[in-house]
């Protein structure tokens, strides 16, 4: 490519992410111009239209904003209603949710792995054209996704769009059978988690270190699921309900997505990578150990690494799984008493993608007046577009654009965007006339 030139390279669709979006990169004089992430989906309103429902309505519709990790909006509405409504759930209800958290980071993360990330990193434009040359590879990610889906229907009913979590807890109890015939399927699958922290530590990573702050929930004693502290690389602990006195939302002309940053405007990331890097005496002394075998040294800042964080946090899923299918008892009271009050709260959970949090007021009669949901995707945004131009031009701007290109879409795909999650306006203004 010539430098004395401006050279635009568009990406009109992005394959292998969840949802719509494109890229506009424009390079004049060997310098990038314009990274913009591009949201096109149509707003999906979604704040907007629960208003005025009750609270079990808006816990059934909010697992329809994503068909990957519906458990994460579930479980930060219905936490953030009960906190408003002083509902206190049981122990049981707690570990419910939590095993379907940890099966919706099960099916998510393996799937990210084997089929969108890994194929970038051995050179293929498929999980399907890989799979021609590592077969056992893909039919194990395939494998333990349908583990980590089939741990969401134990409570769901189903593994997109459940419907098992209501206002209190959940509307019914599996049968401990239901729950032990998993202990077995979730001891084999540690041996397919061992083999897949080995298969990814052994890819090649472009070298490029992220300045970015970094964001996670921080829980007291375990690696973060579901918490209400949040720690970042800054050295700043707080708690869930301060979080608009750190960060801050806003409309990117670009995009239907919200974007995030620090108050000054500083990008921040959040997910698997943030998440082991600030929770890393969190794991297990043997899953440090087999982090610290895959020769990166955590804290790290060079984001391709996240695949290896992904492997590694997902080994530590399937094993707390495997420790709550063993103490898991039937219960016939599998949810609280449901009583509504006016108020607000604060609710946030570690989804796959990083920190989901929600922000949800109600009047009197339980009815929704005002819905904050504030995805990881969307929180992420200028992080992607930062991060494409430190990997770009770290990659070499005078490369052929076609190399460009497929090194951009690398770098998107790595952080495993839920595009439409992130198609959200918070604010509708109607004018009539």
């Amino acid at each position: 490519m010539s430098l004395d030139k401006t050279t635009k390279i568009e990406i009109p669709i992005l394959a292998r992410v969840e949802g719509e979006g494109a890229l506009d990169l424009e390079i004049t004089k060997g310098q990038i111009t314009k990274c913009d992430v591009r949201i096109y989906e149509p707003p999906r309103y979604f704040e907007k239209f629960l208003e005025g429902r009750a609270p079990n309505e808006i816990i059934d519709a909010v697992a329809r904003i994503c068909g990957i990790c519906p458990l994460a909006y579930q479980t930060a509405a219905a936490g953030a209603m009960e906190q408003v409504f002083g509902i206190e759930i049981s122990q049981w209800a707690k570990d419910a949710r939590l095993l379907m958290m940890l099966g919706q980071w099960i099916q998510s993360e393996y799937l990210h792995i084997h089929l969108l990330a890994t194929p970038d990193f051995l050179g293929y434009r498929s999980g399907i054209e890989m799979a021609k040359d590592y077969p056992n590879e893909v039919l194990r990610g395939v494998r333990l996704q349908h583990l980590g889906n089939d741990i969401m229907k134990l409570f769901g009913g189903r593994s997109v769009h459940p419907n098992g979590v209501k206002l209190g807890g959940f509307w019914h109890s599996p049968k401990e059978s239901a729950v032990k015939a998993f202990i077995p399927r979730l001891e084999a699958a540690l041996k397919d988690a061992e083999d897949v922290i080995k298969f990814v530590s052994g890819l090649t990573f472009p070298d490029t270190t992220i300045p970015f702050t970094q964001v996670s929930l921080r829980h007291p004693t375990e690696y973060p699921v579901i918490a209400d502290h949040i720690v970042t690389s800054d050295g700043l602990e707080f708690h869930v309900n301060d979080y608009d006195k750190h960060f801050r939302e806003f409309h990117a002309p670009q995009s239907t997505a919200l974007h995030s940053t620090t108050l000054d405007g500083r990008p921040i990331l959040l997910g698997p990578l943030s998440r082991i890097n600030l929770n890393f005496d969190r794991l297990p002394k043997h899953i440090q150990d087999m982090a610290n075998a895959t020769g990166v040294q955590f804290p790290s800042k060079n984001m391709f690494h996240s695949v290896i964080a992904r492997a590694v946090g997902s080994y530590w899923a399937l094993e707390r799984a495997l420790q709550l299918c063993h103490a898991y008892t039937y219960t016939d009271t599998p949810s609280a008493p449901e009583k509504v009050c006016a108020g607000d709260a604060w609710f946030a959970v570690e989804a796959p993608r990083g920190v989901q949090i929600d922000h949800f007021t109600f009047n009197a009669e339980g009815k929704a007046t005002n819905i904050r949901i504030s995805a990881p995707t969307s929180q992420n945004l200028p992080c992607i577009e930062a991060n494409l131009r430190i990997a770009l031009e770290k990659f070499g701007l005078d490369r052929p654009d076609h190399e460009i290109q497929l090194h951009a879409e690398m770098v998107i795909r790595n952080y495993d965007p839920c595009i439409s999650c992130s198609s959200h306006f918070l604010t509708l203004n109607v004018t009539r006339k």
